[in-house]
C-alpha cells in the first residue's frame, strides 16, 4: 500500500509515518513546504533505512491542489491507497484567518487533491473540538447538533469536518482524538498544549511550598486527554480494516478525569503540593454573563488578567474552558478495536513520563538566557556595602559577567581592594566611598555615577545595619531604630529616587533590595532592624506598581541568614548553620535574570504563610525561640564572652534554618 499524508512533520504525523514503516511495504508521501524539508530530513534519520521509501513532496496547504505540480500527480494518479490529511492549526492562540486558511480552505484542497490523483480512501484528523461546547454527551454519529462554536479553533474543526462530509468524493473517515499528549512509554513531545500548560504553575508551586502542604485548586470539567501512541495506533488499526467508510471514530479517554484530578496527577509527578481542597469553578457562573463581559472590557482588569495568566504561564483564552461541559460516546471506536489489544492506557501510569520529557526538554525556562552576562554585560551596576561580604561577592559576580560596577561603601581602603580583585580577574570596576546614611552623600553619590557612567541599569540596594536587641532592653535606646531606619531604609530610598529619572527615561532598570528572613519571619530581637527592611519592602511593592509599565522592576530578597561581618559580634552565630556570602550572591544573580518582585527561601515563604493562616501559633513558635535565645552579653551591657550555644539551640536553630534568633 501506497500513503499520502499531510502533515507528516508535525506530532502525530510523525508518529504515524514512523509506524508505517514497520508495516515493511509501501512507499508515503509527505507534503512539505520548503521550509520543513530539513525537519523531515532530521525524521529521516530517526528512521534508518526505512526512511528510503517517505518521499517528500514539496507543497503548500493553502494553495489549490496542495501546491503539487500536474506533473506530480500524475505520478501518484491511481497508486495511493490512503490519504491521510493530519495538517491543521492545532492552537487556541492561533489568529482566526490562519484557522480559516489552513483548517478549511487546506481541507478543501485536500479533499480535491485526493480525488484528482484518484486515492482510495481519505482520513481527515478532526479534533473533539468540532462538537464545540456541546452540554452533554456527544456521539460519533452527531456533527449538527455542535454547539458553542464562537471560538474560531472550535468553528473551523467543525467547518473542515464539514467539507469533508459534503463534498468529498473519495470514501472517507473521520477521526477525533481527545487532548493528545506525549507518548505514554517515552514521554515525547513537541510542543506545550493542553495540560502542559498548567505545568510551569505546579512547577512553581514545588518550588514554594514542601510536597507535604495541602493546597486550594479548582475543579471543572472533565478534560479528555489521550497519548500521541494510543491515537496513531487507533488510527493505524481503524484506517485500514473494511467497511468503515463514511464513519466517524472519536478516539477519546472513555473514563476522562476532572481538571483537578489531572493537575493533582501531574503534580504527585512534579512531587509537588497537593491540591486537597478543590473549589468548582460552577460556583462563578451564578455572576449574569453581561456583568462578566463588562468587567472584562475594563483596561485595569484586562492588564491585571493577562498578567495573572502570564505568571501561570497559562494562555489568555484557558480559563474560558475550564467547565468543559462536553463529554464523548466512542462505543464505533471500541468496536472497531475489538481484539486488536489497542485501549487507552491510565494517566496514573504514565503521567511522571510526561512531566519528565517536559521538564528536561520543553520547560519555557530552559531557553532563558540564563547567563548573567546576557543581563548585565556592560551595563552600569551600581552595589552598595560592596567593601565585604554579600556586596563584594556580588560586585565580584557581576564583574565577571561583563558588568561595569560601581562599587559604593564607607571605606575607601576596603572599597580599593575589593577594585584591585576585579581587575585582577579582568573585570571592570569603579570605586565611591559614601556614608548610604548621609542624605546629600547618597545624592552626590548617584549623580556622579550617572554624570561619569551614564544612567544606572541595576541598583543593588545591599549596604545595611543590624542590631540584634529585645525591645525591653531599648527602652533608652531609641537611637537604634533611628539609626537602623535611616539606613536601611532612607539612605536605601534616597538612592532609589535619585535613580529612577534615569532609569524611567531610558525605560530600563532594576532595583534589587536585600531584605531579611526575619521580615517573613518576624524574627524577635530585630525589631528595629527587620522594621527598617520591612519599610523599605513595603515601599518597592509600591513602586512595582507604579512603575509596571515602565521597563523598571523592584526585587526584594529575603535573604537567610549569612556569615558576614556585620553577625559576626554574635558570637552564637558560630554554632547554628548560615550560608556563604557567595551563596547569597547567588540569589542576587537570579534576580538580574528573572527580575522577580520576591526571591525567598521555602522556610521564608511557609513562616509568612503560617502567620497568615495560624498568627497565634507562629507568634508562640517565635516567643519559644525568643526564650531559648537570650539577648548577647554586648546586647545587656556587659563585656563577658558569651556561653556556648547548647544542644537544644544548635538544634532548634537547625530546623529552622537561615532564621535570625
Amino acid at each position: 500500500m501506497n500513503y499520502f499524508i499531510t502533515g507528516g512533520t508535525g506530532f502525530i504525523g510523525h508518529n504515524l509515518i514512523s509506524e508505517l514503516l514497520k508495516r515493511k511495504k509501501g512507499t508515503i508521501y509527505v507534503l512539505v513546504r520548503s521550509g520543513s524539508r530539513k525537519k523531515l530530513d532530521t525524521f529521516k534519520k530517526e528512521w534508518g533505512k526505512s526512511a528510503r521509501r517517505v518521499i517528500p513532496v514539496t507543497g503548500d496547504l493553502t494553495r489549490p491542489m496542495l501546491g503539487i505540480p500536474p506533473k506530480k500527480r500524475r505520478e501518484m494518479e491511481g497508486q495511493i491507497h490512503h490519504v491521510y490529511h493530519l495538517a491543521a492549526v492545532y492552537d487556541l492562540m492561533a489568529d482566526e484567518d490562519s484557522q480559516v486558511k489552513v483548517n478549511v480552505d487546506g481541507t478543501t484542497h485536500a479533499i480535491r487533491f485526493a480525488a484528482d490523483i484518484q486515492a482510495k480512501r481519505f482520513h481527515h484528523v478532526s479534533s473533539i473540538a468540532a462538537a464545540g461546547m456541546y452540554p452533554g454527551v456527544f456521539r460519533e454519529d452527531m456533527f449538527d447538533e455542535a454547539t458553542g462554536l464562537e471560538h474560531p479553533y472550535f468553528r473551523t474543526k467543525h467547518e473542515s469536518e464539514r467539507v469533508v462530509r459534503e463534498h468529498c468524493q473519495v470514501p472517507w473517515r473521520i477521526y477525533r482524538p481527545g487532548i493528545v499528549v506525549g507518548h505514554s512509554e517515552t514521554g515525547v513531545i513537541d510542543k506545550i498544549d493542553g495540560p502542559y500548560y498548567f505545568f510551569k504553575m505546579i512547577q512553581k508551586m514545588r518550588r514554594m511550598m514542601p510536597s507535604w502542604m495541602p493546597t486550594v485548586g479548582v475543579e471543572g470539567g472533565r478534560i479528555n486527554i489521550v497519548p500521541v501512541d494510543y491515537v496513531v495506533n487507533a488510527l493505524m488499526h481503524i484506517s485500514h480494516k473494511g467497511r468503515l467508510d463514511g464513519r466517524c471514530f472519536h478516539l477519546t479517554d472513555p473514563k476522562p478525569k476532572r481538571i483537578g484530578e489531572v493537575l493533582n496527577l501531574f503534580a504527585d509527578a512534579a512531587h509537588a503540593p497537593q491540591m486537597q481542597m478543590r473549589i468548582d469553578a460552577r460556583m462563578f457562573s451564578f455572576l449574569p454573563a453581561a456583568v462578566k463581559h463588562g468587567l472584562a472590557m475594563l483596561p485595569p482588569v484586562k492588564r491585571i488578567y493577562r498578567q495573572v495568566m502570564k505568571d501561570l504561564g497559562l494562555p489568555p483564552d484557558m480559563l474560558k474552558f475550564i467547565n468543559y461541559p462536553t463529554s464523548f460516546d466512542n462505543r464505533e471506536t471500541e468496536s472497531a478495536l475489538k481484539g486488536s489489544g489497542i485501549r487507552v492506557p491510565r494517566l496514573e501510569d504514565y503521567a511522571w513520563r510526561l512531566w519528565d520529557y517536559w521538564e528536561r526538554h520543553l520547560d519555557p525556562d530552559l531557553f532563558i538566557d540564563r547567563s548573567l552576562r546576557g543581563h548585565v554585560e556592560d551595563k552600569v551596576v551600581v552595589i552598595t556595602g560592596a567593601s565585604s561580604g554579600i556586596g563584594k561577592a556580588a560586585a565580584l559576580m557581576m564583574a565577571n559577567a561583563g558588568a561595569r560596577v560601581m562599587l559604593v561603601a564607607r571605606g575607601a581602603d576596603k572599597l580599593a581592594e575589593t577594585e584591585a580583585e576585579i581587575a585582577a580577574e579582568g573585570g571592570k570596576a569603579w570605586s565611591y566611598a559614601a556614608d548610604i546614611s548621609d542624605l546629600e552623600d547618597c545624592d552626590r553619590l548617584i549623580d556622579t555615577i550617572i554624570k561619569e557612567h551614564g544612567n544606572i541599569d541595576v541598583l543593588v540596594n545591599n549596604a545595611g545595619r543590624s542590631i540584634r536587641r529585645s525591645i525591653a532592653l531599648s527602652y533608652d535606646r531609641f537611637h537604634d531604630f533611628e539609626r537602623t531606619m535611616q539606613l536601611n531604609y532612607f539612605g536605601s530610598l534616597r538612592l532609589i529616587m535619585r535613580a529612577l529619572p534615569g532609569m524611567e527615561k531610558q525605560r530600563y532598570g532594576q532595583v534589587i533590595n536585600i531584605s531579611s528572613i526575619g521580615v517573613l519571619s518576624n524574627a524577635p530581637r530585630f525589631s528595629a532592624y527587620v522594621a527598617s527592611k520591612a519599610a523599605l519592602d513595603a515601599f518597592s511593592r509600591c513602586a512595582s506598581s507604579e512603575f509596571s509599565d515602565s521597563g523598571i522592576s523592584f526585587t526584594t530578597i529575603n535573604m537567610p541568614l549569612v556569615r558576614t561581618p556585620m553577625i559576626a559580634p554574635t558570637k552564637i552565630y558560630d554554632n547554628v548553620p548560615t550560608i556563604s556570602p557567595e551563596e547569597a550572591a547567588e540569589f542576587i544573580r537570579q534576580a538580574v535574570i528573572y527580575r522577580p518582585q520576591r526571591i525567598a527561601t521555602r522556610l521564608g515563604v511557609f513562616a509568612v504563610m503560617l502567620h497568615a493562616i495560624a498568627p497565634k501559633v507562629s507568634e508562640i513558635v517565635m516567643n519559644s525561640a525568643f526564650r531559648m535565645f537570650p539577648d548577647s552579653a554586648a546586647a545587656r551591657g556587659l563585656s563577658e564572652d558569651q556561653q556556648k550555644a547548647s544542644q537544644e539551640q544548635i538544634a532548634f536553630a537547625s530546623v529552622m534554618r537561615g532564621i535570625h534568633w
